[in-house]
């Protein structure tokens, strides 16, 4: 008789556009479980929900150190690096980007890189953003699981601070 049954986790978020779809659908996830699984009695259901819980209450905010035309492609190089959020890096994980600053009506297209003398360092490739300059502010978005826990003081580079905010909107003035 199995007294626990653990289906573990990985309920996934929506990286691309996370605030069309901030939570899971934890309804229809629970009613899968209720329609097709029968439990017996003094069985109990055990499930992690991670990162689903979580991830959206946190962005990576960063600021411009330069914008530098390559041969081919624009550079967006900001203060933060891969040390900073290793997901992009260590499993070329996709996080929606955003110019928090952003003053002009047009676009371009970038590579937002860090500053990390390594190949890695890649937070997004070919990414259209209102046009960027040296000192805008973007948000890496969806880092609140897995930003925090995994950011290291690689090549001796400070851990990123934490502020904390009801309304990032409300707190943009004071960035």
């Amino acid at each position: 008789f199995m007294e626990y049954i653990n289906v573990g986790g990985g309920l996934g978020i929506d990286y691309d556009a996370p605030d069309e779809h901030p939570m899971p659908d934890f309804a229809a996830y629970f009613g899968l479980f209720a329609r097709e699984l029968a439990l017996s009695e003094g069985q109990t259901l055990h499930f992690e929900p991670g990162r689903s819980v979580v991830a959206q209450c946190g962005s990576l905010v960063t600021r411009i150190l330069y914008v530098k035309q390559g041969l081919d492609k624009k550079f967006a190089i900001v203060d933060a690096g891969m040390n900073d959020l290793l997901r992009p890096a260590l499993y070329q994980a996709h996080h929606a980007i955003e110019n928090l600053t952003a003053t002009h009506d047009t676009s371009d297209t970038y590579d937002v890189v860090g500053p990390v003398c390594e190949s890695a360092d890649v937070f997004a490739t070919g990414i259209v953003l209102p046009v960027v300059e040296r000192g805008s502010l973007l948000a890496i978005r969806s880092a609140g699981a897995y930003g925090e826990t995994m950011a290291s003081r690689y090549n001796s580079r400070e851990l990123p601070r934490a502020y904390f905010s009801d309304d990032l909107l409300a707190a943009r003035p004071n960035l």
